[in-house]
């Protein structure tokens, strides 16, 4: 995974820890940046791909920010913290930073519960240019709540353990109880009159088809849902069509 080519930088949150922030700029005169949120056991580099894409995306005239939310990958914090609102404050300093960096047009992407991050933060910040979720969770308390049995009675500081495929996971009950706090149908239908491409596994194992279905019906025009047949969560073998997809609808955008 080469980054030599990156700049590596740090941006303060309002909870005071520094968030890792990666920066592949573009040479072209247009101050275009897109910012990529991972998924929720995630990091900025993807594992290579976001680097990966970051280096096309460069090659297309585009700059893009990878970053780790607080409590992932090299960022300050830890994970069990972890909370919607907290990842959207989380996205509100990288997007601050780029505003003070004169990018004037941002689009954000965001996959699985980073596509949830973005369409949160996106209903608030109306200078966001453009929208696109990769299988991003739309009925979060469906997805969430059976991890601790339905149950969300008890201290918000307790601190729940998970098993998950990455091993054990611990979250606080803070991290469930904060799920009620947000409306991804409400947040979807925020997002026009700026583009919005929603993108999808038919096969997806993790985020059912349907949250798509609903977050595209919630959301108005101008709106796009492409779903990738046969590929899973993660997309696994269907790296260069998703990437299509989305370089297709960048390119096409309103200048």
């Amino acid at each position: 995974m080469a980054t030599e080519n990156w700049q590596s930088f740090r941006v303060k949150n309002r909870r005071d820890q520094k968030l890792a922030a990666m920066l592949r700029k573009s040479n072209t005169p247009d101050s275009t940046l897109i910012i990529v949120c991972h998924g929720f056991t995630g990091s900025k580099e993807g594992q290579g791909q976001a680097v990966e894409i970051g280096e096309q995306l460069y090659n297309r005239g585009y700059s893009t920010l990878l970053f780790d939310f607080a409590g992932s990958g090299e960022s300050e914090g830890v994970n069990k913290e972890r909370t919607l609102s907290n990842q959207v404050e989380d996205l509100e300093a990288i997007v601050t930073w780029a505003k003070q960096e004169d990018f004037n047009r941002i689009i954000l992407s965001g996959r699985s519960f980073g596509g949830s991050t973005v369409l949160s933060y996106s209903a608030l910040d109306k200078d966001i240019t453009a929208v696109c979720t990769w299988a991003a969770v739309a009925r979060l308390e469906r997805l969430f709540l059976p991890l601790i049995g339905g149950k969300l009675e008890g201290p918000a500081d307790e601190v729940i353990k998970l098993e998950s495929e990455e091993g054990c996971l611990e979250l606080k009950r803070r991290f469930f109880l904060d799920l009620r706090n947000h409306d991804m149908l409400k947040y979807a239908a925020e997002v026009a009159p700026r583009s919005f491409l929603l993108v999808h596994g038919t096969n997806d194992e993790s985020v059912p088809p349907k949250d798509a279905e609903l977050i595209y019906d919630a959301a108005a025009e101008p709106k796009k849902l492409v779903w990738i047949e046969g590929a899973d969560h993660r997309f696994s073998g269907y790296k260069e069509q998703v990437w299509k997809t989305f370089f297709s609808w960048l390119d096409n955008l309103p200048a």
